[in-house]
Parts: structure tokens; sequence; C-alpha cells
């Protein structure tokens, strides 16, 4: 018997390659699409409003063009004293972020939502969960900020850091109940997600 993973099509709803390589280990086929919305936070919004909301656009923007399929959306937002962390963009944006976080605690925000079409794209069937990890920086100087920025450039990383990398050695602590969460995807979250929406890992 075929397992349900093969016959509907799964869709990553994102641009991100560490998502993409993320959902890879869960050895299923999937497909990724890039979903075009305007990502700007909304006035007074949250910020995990704001993480919420984003990863139900893209997943309901590639949904909507997909009928019967598994859309996957997320968005993380980074926080320090309840204020949003954007993709520093530039050396310098990164560089600012850095000394501002260390010694700190920042949360981030990692939503992920699964849109599942099923035959009746008028109904869909929308889960959706907000995965919080903390984490606390190392207080570093300087010197040793800019000299990680100028190895690894993780200018398009929410926090200016990339924990699957050597971002790992500015990192003091993470707290969190799903380890990929920090990375983009939180792979645990998503599992449970897949298995309430028929699909069977395993072929048992």
């Amino acid at each position: 018997m075929p397992s349900p993973s093969l016959q509907r099509r799964l869709i990553l709803a994102s641009s991100s390659i560490y998502r993409k390589e993320l959902l890879s280990r869960l050895h299923l086929p999937f497909d990724v699409m890039v979903p075009d919305i305007d990502e700007t936070p909304l006035s007074n919004e949250s910020p995990d409003a704001t993480a919420l909301r984003l990863a139900q656009e893209k997943a309901t923007v590639v949904g909507l063009r997909n009928p019967n399929s598994l859309v996957i959306g997320s968005d993380q937002v980074a926080t320090l004293d309840g204020e949003q962390i954007g993709k520093p963009g530039t050396h310098e944006n990164a560089l600012k972020q850095l000394q501002k976080m260390r010694g700190r605690k920042v949360v981030f925000h990692t939503a992920l939502c699964l849109f599942d079409s099923h035959d009746h794209i008028a109904s869909p069937q929308i889960q959706l969960e907000n995965v919080q990890t903390f984490v606390t920086f190392r207080d570093l100087s300087d010197h040793e900020l800019d000299t990680y920025l100028r190895i690894e450039q993780p200018y398009d990383c929410a926090g200016s850091a990339k924990n699957e990398g050597l971002g790992i050695a500015i990192i003091e602590k993470i707290e969190s109940s799903d380890p990929t969460a920090l990375t983009g995807l939180p792979l645990i979250t998503l599992t449970s997600m897949l298995r309430r929406a028929g699909i069977n890992f395993f072929g048992v």
C-alpha cells in the first residue's frame, strides 16, 4: 500500500535554503514554491502575531494555487525586550544587532502553518502554531562580533547569527522544545501536523 505522502503533493512555501534542508531530513518528496507576499509587520502588531500571520499567508498563497496539496509555511521573528529584530541585510546593521544582543536573552518566534486543501480548496484545514526559542548570546567584544560576521556573513538571518554554523560560538544557551525551530522550521511540530493530516512516516 503506498504511503499517504505519495498520494498528495507536499509543498514548501519558502525561498529559504535552510528550511529546504531541514524539510529534506524527513525523507518525503516535496516541491518548493516561493510565496510573493509583503512581510512588513503591521502597525502595533505583536512579534508572535506577525510570525503567525506571515506563516499562514505564505502557506495560503501557495495552497490556493495548488488543490489537493499540503503546503508548509513558516516565518520567524526575533525579539529583544519586546521589539522585533529583523534581517540585518548589511554588515553594519548586523554588527549593531549583535552589539545590542550580547549578554542578553533573545526570543525567537518561529511560526508554522500547514495548509491542507484536500479536494476542496474552498474549505482548507489549517494548522497553525508558534514555537518559541530563548537564546542567550555571549558577551563578546566588538572585534569578536565583527570577525564572526565577516566569516559567516549571516545578513539574511533574523538576529544576525547562524546557529547551524559558526554562529553557535557566539551563543551561550538555547532553550526550546523543538531544536530545529531556531534554524527556521520546527520539525517536531511539523511532523505532528503532518501526522494529523494523514502522513505515515514509517509505512506501518
